[in-house]
């Protein structure tokens, strides 16, 4: 789930970055798509 979460932030950054809209809003998104796919490796390591 978090995967997908990741995937998704990030495919809207791209858009937003190629597009040209939301200006400083597009790189925390990216900021955000990295913590989330960070915990979700992490988490998914202590789990297993």
């Amino acid at each position: 789930m978090l995967l997908w979460i990741a995937i998704i932030i990030g495919v809207l950054w791209l858009l937003g970055l190629i597009a040209h809209i939301g200006g400083a809003f597009i790189h925390v998104l990216l900021v955000i798509a990295v913590i989330v796919l960070i915990f979700h490796f992490v988490r998914g390591r202590s789990r297993a």
